[in-house]
């Protein structure tokens, strides 16, 4: 009965390490085409921000080229941002001048209608 009771439980073990050989196959896999996407994601962002630069080398895109230039665009982002609040108060500031001289008109075109 021992003899049965210790075939069975190395049965049962060796159905856990297939089990667990097919689990790591599995993750192996998924681990790979994880890194495949990985690097078309890559390529993909450098040919968006940088077309003639993404693949002329034939070489992969690594990390630091990518976060590279999502900090320049980023920084570019940030200078269109202050250029354009820039732009927007000059534009306050000259809608302002031309209410004020347009009042000034009408003052005057009273004052001159009254002279009359």
């Amino acid at each position: 009965q021992a003899e049965e009771e210790l075939k069975a439980a190395w049965s049962q073990q060796a159905q856990q390490l297939q089990e667990m050989e097919r689990r790591e196959r599995l993750l192996r896999s998924d681990v790979q085409r994880a890194g495949e996407q990985l690097e078309s994601f890559k390529t993909q962002v450098m040919q968006v921000c940088s077309p003639s630069a993404a693949g002329s080398t034939g070489k992969p895109v690594t990390e630091q080229q990518v976060l590279e230039k999502v900090r320049q665009i980023s920084g570019e982002n940030q200078q269109s941002h202050e250029r354009e609040k820039s732009l927007q108060k000059e534009l306050s500031s000259r809608l302002a001048k031309e209410r004020e001289v347009s009042a000034n008109i009408e003052v005057f075109k009273n004052s001159l209608q009254k002279l009359q």
